[in-house]
């Protein structure tokens, strides 16, 4: 893996800020290239300043390291999108793009492209949603991502480009801030449960969502594109399942840890996004194609935050 040169375009994103610590590990520091639109947030690692809209200059980042990898991160998350939605589909669509063409021209050897529950919406089965279920998103956030998948579809047709990509569903963990998504409730509980605040949700008590815990998500996709190109049969964009729960299951779950935690809910916008998501997803074909496992339920993932954002706030205080 050491001949690799990786490209991570939205480092500082609620994935991209853990993702450059796996894939610095496991490629070397020296190996790894972090990129964002905002600067002196990666001091420690090979930075280069990109708005990934500007072509040219991602094509000279390109060519400057001899990049074989690309992890196209950046974008605008569904409860944001919504708030200005051409301005979403103009930084969404054309960074896709951009990459794509600009790893065609110069050579790059794999690209990856996370998808979303977001793709899914109305008319699907809500339990265990198929790989293959039709994709009608009622987020400018999602139409994007569906439109991405069929786009890496057509370039790995048409040109041969190594794409891969999965749906992620919402993703929790410790190590970055809630980015703007209708699942990061999710995020946010355990940060108030630990600061010992009164949590008001934004999603209804019983409102059932497809997770994944941050390690496993890294994991995953680690593990997708280091598997080998005959293996896949997808690609547009694999179905990811973590484990699925709902606000008051995760406040049970933090009640063990921490007894006398409350939360309220007070729905807004962003219900009506999730009431269109799947509640549990059908992920057998990563399962059967790269063998994906995860390893996280809700209990051992309440567990390892509450942990982890203890020794953060207290390193704060």
């Amino acid at each position: 893996m050491s001949k690799d040169k990786i490209l991570v375009i939205g480092a500082s994103g609620q994935i991209g800020s853990v993702l450059m610590q796996a894939l610095s590990k496991a490629y070397g520091l020296n190996n790894v290239i972090a990129t964002d639109i905002r600067e002196g947030l990666h001091d420690d690692l090979f930075f280069e300043k990109l708005n990934v809209l500007d072509a040219p200059r991602l094509a000279e980042i390109v060519e400057k390291h001899a990049i074989t990898q690309i992890y196209h991160l950046a974008a605008i998350l569904s409860a944001k999108g919504e708030e200005a939605p051409l301005k979403t589909w103009n930084i969404n669509m054309p960074g896709l793009f951009n990459v794509l063409e600009v790893a065609r021209e110069k050579g790059v050897a794999k690209i990856f492209f996370p998808s979303s529950i977001a793709a899914f919406g109305d008319d699907i089965p809500r339990q265990n949603t198929p790989q293959n279920a039709v994709l009608k998103p009622t987020t400018v956030y999602g139409i994007s991502k569906v439109a991405g998948e069929l786009w890496l579809q057509y370039y790995y047709r048409k040109y041969g480009l190594d794409v891969r990509s999965v749906r992620f569903p919402g993703i929790v963990g410790y190590q970055s801030e809630p980015g703007g998504g209708t699942t990061d409730y999710a995020v946010e509980i355990y940060h108030k449960a630990v600061l010992g605040s009164t949590y008001n949700c934004f999603l209804a008590a019983d409102t059932r969502l497809p997770m994944i815990y941050m390690e496993d998500a890294i994991r995953g996709t680690l593990e997708l594109m280091e598997a080998p190109a005959s293996a896949l049969t997808v690609r547009t964009s694999y179905n990811l399942a973590g484990m699925s729960f709902t606000p008051k299951e995760a406040a049970a779950s933090i009640r063990k840890h921490i007894p006398d935690f409350e939360i309220k809910y007070e729905p807004d916008a962003r219900q009506k996004i999730a009431a269109s998501w799947p509640e549990s997803i059908d992920d057998h074909i990563a399962r059967e194609d790269w063998g994906w496992r995860p390893k996280f339920d809700l209990e051992a993932m309440t567990q390892d935050m509450i942990v982890h954002l203890q020794e953060n706030y207290a390193v704060l205080q």
